[in-house]
């Protein structure tokens, strides 16, 4: 089975820079992990490795994609695969390093969800239909009277997987909430996850906000508001949405820092609860433990020579 070293943790928290650090340690290429570095039109909202970064460690699946074009976790699954094994025939170790929990289970295990087949991620046009038509309000609505425990886990705004849900609903005529997942693990994956106390992780997301907005960050949320009416994935980003009442007059422009630096902590705090539920992750404090690096090189030499 190959190996890849997958890089997680909550945003801010250090990722790029400890991948980085590990791919000139171990000879490893970086594969982004994240739903939307993917897209070459925004990169300060979404955290991208700057320039510097890129050239200090190779970096695959970043700038790919226009965000008008359909990208989905299954297209995410195929192009990661291949990228893992350019990297792997290069005599390099891959290291996929994001914060996208759902992204990063769908390639390090091979998992069935309601329907034959390997994990599938297509859904039905009717219910696209539906959404274009009612809106995402409508459409979690529709859900929460099929199966309201799935709602309880699932946010309006995350259309993806209200669409997913009502996929599997309508395929197998059970409900998504009692659906039995199997997973086969794809790859011998060293799980990494980067965290700290609760505060010191709010704050850095709190200062990254600030510099983003210093970086030009209400120009790419621009970009996005001005071109909402086309539908597309980049619209539900944090970091996006939460500017487009400044853009339509309705609030100040600090208000809306204050809800994006809010709406990042909360989404942090999902990520902690994905990564520590769904995936088999080994933790470090990344802020209060100067030796992590060192403790993490150790378990990487130990997992090589398993």
């Amino acid at each position: 089975m190959q190996k890849i070293i997958v890089v997680v943790g909550p945003t801010a928290v250090g990722k790029t820079s400890l991948a980085i650090k590990l791919a000139q340690q171990v000879n490893g290429q970086i594969i982004s992990g994240d739903s939307m570095q993917i897209y070459k039109e925004v990169s300060i909202g979404t955290a991208k490795a700057t320039e510097e970064e890129q050239a200090a460690a190779s970096h695959l699946l970043i700038n790919q994609k226009s965000v008008f074009e359909e990208y989905s976790v299954k297209d995410f699954v195929a192009d990661a695969t291949k990228a893992i094994d350019k990297t792997i025939q290069m005599k390099k170790i891959p290291i996929i390093c994001g914060g996208t929990g759902f992204y990063i289970n769908a390639l390090i295990n091979k998992m069935q969800l309601g329907e034959p087949g390997e994990y599938e991620t297509s859904v039905e046009p009717k219910f696209e239909a539906f959404l274009a038509e009612h809106g995402s309000k409508e459409l979690w609505q529709l859900l929460h009277e099929k199966d309201p425990q799935a709602c309880k886990k699932i946010p309006v705004e995350n259309t993806r997987r209200v669409l997913r849900a009502l996929t599997v609903i309508d395929r197998t005529g059970k409900k998504f909430s009692e659906q039995q997942t199997k997973i086969t693990p794809r790859y011998d994956a060293l799980l990494i996850g980067l965290n700290s106390d609760r505060q010191l992780v709010y704050s850095r997301i709190n200062k990254r906000v600030d510099i983003m907005m210093t970086d030009g960050l209400l120009d790419e949320a621009k970009f996005v508001f001005e071109n909402r009416a086309k539908e597309y994935q980049v619209l539900q980003a944090i970091g996006y949405k939460e500017f487009f009442p400044y853009f339509e007059g309705e609030s100040d422009l600090t208000t809306c820092v204050n809800k994006l630096k809010q709406a990042s902590r909360k989404y942090a705090k999902r990520q902690l609860t994905y990564f520590r539920n769904k995936l088999s992750v080994n933790w470090y404090d990344s802020l209060n433990d100067p030796a992590y690096f060192d403790k993490i090189l150790t378990k990487v030499e130990q997992w090589q020579n398993v």
